[in-house]
């Protein structure tokens, strides 16, 4: 069956976040009960950012003068080897060393190696005026399958019934992962290579759109540090922390939250047609960050679930308006190391956070993460604004 390039890089991006959204949630679990307290944890989530950071330049680096189709099937091999490295270890040592150069990301986002080369891909493959409704169907089939992978979550203590010890169970989903990663990188296989002769490359990642990429990088800087302070995993452990969640609960309350995340990217094409890429990036952002405060204040699980499930319904709404207006604003040659460059800064400011947060939870702050994470995350949506509702992407100079 002939794939066209979107239809594969669609379907490797859902297994991939199939995988993701079991895996995010499980990995604290996993940690705990070999041994790992809360700093650990945080450590093990700034490692993975680190690790992602690195590997994410590499990738805009090199997708200005390597097939990016080769780079996504290593991209699929290097998960295929976390996945089973993660079941095969519970050394401390060796799992920081996984957590560095592996594909397992803490945050609910797909930070990662893959992401700036597949951005490249789909904005080559559509015309502008199509663009923002690319990256949110994008965005939509990753959210969804995420969210059917969090539905895996509560499988470890359903293993337990039927006599499988808890972590035996959780060792075997971290071998799924890895399958996932091999059904993935098959779908790469049918995106087509880039023949380009070498001496017709751009030699520079980066050219006339220099500027606004660093400016960009900056502010999303900003906003993925804020975040770092509340990813997914550390989400979860504040939750089994705090309230004594359940795991079946929680793959119950992570699913839900991610179809409300899902059918935002829709919504968030549409207003990006009437109000622009801009105002729907900040004017949702807000009220999310305000939403996720009152979580961390509620004084009850079902008011602070609420929460959380309100924020979910917008916080993702910049994501696929971000991608398509990084896009928007390079040369076609420039997109590998644009979407690189605003995603490196972004992990390096996010591994700090993890950390941060960690030690808080060890010290009885539990809610204070939440608290600096949406004060921080109001402030970048207020320098966005100001920073760039000048700055138009070329759809929207049509109208």
């Amino acid at each position: 069956m002939k794939l066209t390039p979107t239809i594969a890089i669609f379907c490797a991006r859902a297994l991939r976040d199939f995988g993701d959204g079991f895996i995010v949630v499980l990995l604290p679990v996993y940690l705990t009960a070999i041994g790992f307290d809360a700093l650990q944890i945080g450590l093990v989530a700034t490692l993975a950012l680190l690790g992602s950071a690195a590997m994410t330049l590499a990738a805009g680096l090199l997708g200005v003068r390597i097939d990016k189709r080769t780079l996504l099937l290593a991209a699929s091999c290097l998960m295929v080897v976390t996945g089973v490295a993660y079941a095969a270890t519970a050394t401390t040592a060796l799992i920081l060393l996984i957590a560095f150069v592996g594909t397992i990301n803490p945050s609910s986002g797909s930070v990662s190696i893959f992401v700036p080369l597949e951005h490249a891909v789909l904005a080559h493959a559509v015309a502008d005026s199509a663009r923002t409704r690319m990256f949110s169907n994008y965005s939509l089939i990753g959210a969804l399958a995420a969210a059917a992978g969090a539905l895996l979550v509560g499988s470890p203590d359903l293993a337990v019934n039927f006599g499988m010890e808890r972590v035996a169970a959780i060792k075997l989903l971290f071998i799924f992962y890895a399958v996932l990663g091999i059904a993935g990188g098959w779908f790469y296989i049918c995106i087509p290579a880039d023949n380009t002769p070498a001496q017709e490359r751009p030699r520079a990642a980066l050219g006339p759109s220099r500027k606004i990429v660093y400016k960009l990088a900056a502010l999303f800087s900003i906003d993925a540090f804020a975040g770092g302070f509340a990813v997914q995993s550390l989400m979860a452990l504040w939750l089994f922390n705090k309230f004594g969640l359940s795991l079946t609960t929680a793959g119950v309350f992570f699913f839900w939250s991610g179809v409300f995340a899902a059918f935002s990217f829709p919504v968030a094409a549409w207003l990006s047609r009437k109000i622009g890429l801009i105002n729907t990036m900040v004017f949702t952002h807000i009220p999310s960050n305000l939403f996720l405060i009152c979580a961390a204040l509620a004084p009850s699980l079902n008011l602070t679930l609420l929460f959380l499930l309100a924020r979910a319904a917008l916080s993702q709404m910049d994501v696929p308006t971000r991608s398509s207006y990084v896009m928007a604003m390079v040369t076609p040659a420039e997109r590998p190391a644009a979407a690189s460059f605003t995603s490196v800064p972004r992990s390096l400011a996010a591994a700090l956070s993890p950390a941060i947060a960690g030690a808080l939870f060890a010290a009885g702050f539990e809610a204070w993460p939440l608290i600096i994470c949406g004060v921080l995350k109001i402030g970048y949506d207020i320098l966005l604004l100001l920073t760039f509702r000048q700055f138009k992407p070329p759809e929207e100079l049509q109208v």
